[in-house]
């Protein structure tokens, strides 16, 4: 099986970093050579790929987009505003940003969630004099946790909803419950650890130049608007047939014409080619893996196979072309399962979802780097046991149904 080799070691490489070879290097680098020996053929990347092509679409689109909302100061001017605000007062802050972090990633979806309340929590954090790097892991912790109730919360819901013909109900009925759970249980998790917890003092975030120059009326008149205009892009993008990457894009491109100004340096390129090279390595690995045969089968034994299987895959090959591998070998409430898997199984790992490397950028950007040993330190303390969760209540909602 030189293929899952060949996978493998892209993953190891992904997992592990170094310091003289970034992980896009490795994981292009392993692609090329099953593309030079025949183990991947062309024809077979390109169907690999296709249906990553919104997804990473939107992924290039997001970072520059969130960069230009900085520089008109939009995200200064909304972390005044929040702060001013009776709720922000106290302890109750992190909480009620955890509350409105979560009904964000659901109702709208997780990537705006990321792109949008990521700097805003930062900015925050900086403001009131508190962890930035703690407060911002609120919004990728809850990408994991709180995306599977509504098809729109999260890309791969879409996806299942297209393939199996379910909707809102189903959804609601199915993980609405179990995404709740592992809301609730991560926040009692997060507010019990110093997540994130840093030495250096809050406070050194980078403010970006276009801030410091723009006052709370041009962020208002021209950040709101662009923002009001993302959001209902985003909800309404899919019954109008408009993909999210091209919301993105027309937005970002009337901030760049506000602006006079292109972050080309911003486009997460690593990002993309580490989540296409490994979507093409999976799809090439996947027919010698047996797992057809692995999460064949009914009942609570095969939902947990599923549901297990579905968060290692996502942490390993990222979750997107986990769902694409592994959802025609599942059906009924295995299917749940598995996709339950698939979308809380990032909490553990940075590069499990497009959204934990979105975030990753995002925070590098602002000046408060996060390793993939401090994302999966963070992971671990306050998503495992949210995960656990999660999955019984899945299980014993598919013995109900």
């Amino acid at each position: 099986m030189p293929q899952a080799v060949l996978l493998g070691a892209a993953v190891a490489a992904v997992l592990l970093g170094h310091r003289a070879v970034r992980p896009a290097i490795s994981v292009a680098t392993a692609v090329a050579i099953g593309l030079a020996t025949g183990l991947i053929g062309f024809d077979a990347s390109i169907d690999a790929l296709r249906p990553l092509r919104a997804p990473l679409g939107f992924l290039a689109a997001a970072v520059p987009l969130a960069v230009l909302l900085d520089r008109v100061g939009f995200f200064g001017a909304a972390a005044d505003w929040v702060t001013a605000r009776r709720f922000a007062q106290g302890d109750r802050l992190p909480g009620a940003l955890w509350v409105f972090g979560a009904l964000v990633t659901t109702l709208f979806n997780l990537d705006a969630a990321i792109v949008l309340l990521t700097p805003l929590y930062v900015r925050i954090a900086v403001r009131r004099g508190l962890d930035p790097v703690r407060l911002g892991f609120q919004t990728v912790l809850l990408a994991s946790l709180a995306s599977s109730a509504l098809p729109v919360s999260n890309l791969t819901n879409l996806i299942v909803a297209e393939a199996r013909d379910v909707g809102i109900a189903d959804f609601l009925l199915r993980l609405g419950p179990a995404s709740l759970a592992a809301t609730v249980v991560g926040w009692l998790m997060y507010r019990g650890t110093s997540a994130g917890h840093r030495t250096t003092p809050p406070g050194t975030a980078v403010v970006a130049t276009g801030e410091r120059g723009a006052g709370q009326a041009r962020a208002w008149r021209v950040g709101g608007p662009a923002v009001i205009v993302l959001l209902l892009g985003f909800t309404l993008g899919d019954v109008l047939g408009v993909p999210a990457w091209a919301v993105a894009t027309a937005v970002a491109a009337g901030l760049a014409v506000a602006t006079r100004s292109l972050p080309w340096r911003a486009l997460p390129v690593d990002a993309v080619v580490v989540a296409g090279g490994l979507a093409v390595l999976a799809a090439a690995a996947v027919p010698h893996l047996g797992l057809d045969r692995w999460l064949a089968g009914t009942g609570a034994a095969a939902e947990l196979r599923a549901f297990g299987t579905g968060v290692v895959g996502a942490n390993a090959i990222n979750n997107l072309p986990a769902l694409l591998v592994g959802l025609p070998t599942v059906d009924g409430p295995t299917t749940w399962a598995y996709l339950l898997g698939v979308n809380v199984g990032p909490v553990l790992w940075i590069s499990g979802s497009l959204a934990g490397l979105l975030w990753a950028d995002v925070m590098a950007r602002h000046a408060h780097p996060v390793t993939p040993g401090e994302y999966a330190r963070v992971g671990v303390r306050v998503g495992l046991p949210a995960l656990g969760v999660a999955g019984a209540v899945a299980v014993g909602l598919g013995r109900l149904f």
